[in-house]
């Protein structure tokens, strides 16, 4: 695939397009879906406690692609229509049909995505999910779950994709740092093809 590099990870699955949007291109995405996406701020489970996500999230799909985050049930917002053509692009490239999207806006450096993995049942055995970037570049982290030591941290610029697949979600934890720097708003789409079960 033209643009993508492989990313050299013992026990995970990465590809990297820095570019999969020109600059132009990622402006226009990040200014349409802040304004189009009905952004709330997601309660999870930590510690026995309820308390609230630091972000604004907003669970998209198609109307069966229902997802459970947390002990927590979520279901579909209806596609925003400037992500059309994106879900095809990249259906066209990575060769999965994916049926829902997890958009995060990380409004500041305070704003963060603590240690987990993307491992839900409904996600299948091997997930595939590629995490597109728009907005201000954050780094994000990779680390092995028996060997603390491994780990990576990538730079996520504006435009760009992030394919994981394979058994990266078995192997590895990711996050999204805290920055005590000042950082811009960021919008990150996680595209996930969610295994809907028949009656």
């Amino acid at each position: 695939m033209a643009g993508w590099q492989h990313i050299d990870l013992a026990g995970a699955d990465l590809e990297l397009d820095r570019a999969w949007l020109s600059p132009a291109q990622a402006d226009a995405l990040f200014a349409t879906l802040r304004d189009a996406i009905a952004w709330e701020t997601h309660r999870i489970k930590l510690f026995g406690r309820e308390i609230d996500s630091p972000r604004l999230s907003c669970w998209i799909g198609d109307p069966d692609a229902a997802y459970t985050y947390s002990r927590t049930r979520f279901e579909p917002h209806p596609w925003p229509d400037a992500l059309a053509p994106i879900r095809t692009r990249l259906r066209n490239e990575v060769g999965v049909d994916f049926n829902s999207v997890l958009a995060n806006f990380y409004r500041h450096g305070r704003d963060a995505m603590g240690w987990h993995s993307d491992s839900e049942p409904e996600l299948g055995a091997q997930p595939v999910i590629a995490s597109l970037s728009l907005g201000a570049a954050r780094r994000f982290v990779l680390k092995d779950r028996r060997d603390l030591a491994r780990k990576l941290a990538l730079e996520l610029p504006s435009g760009s994709v992030l394919l994981m697949r394979g058994d990266t979600q078995r192997h590895y934890r990711h996050a999204l740092p805290r920055s005590t720097k000042p950082v811009g708003a960021r919008i990150n789409l996680t595209f996930r093809r969610i295994e809907t079960v028949q009656a």
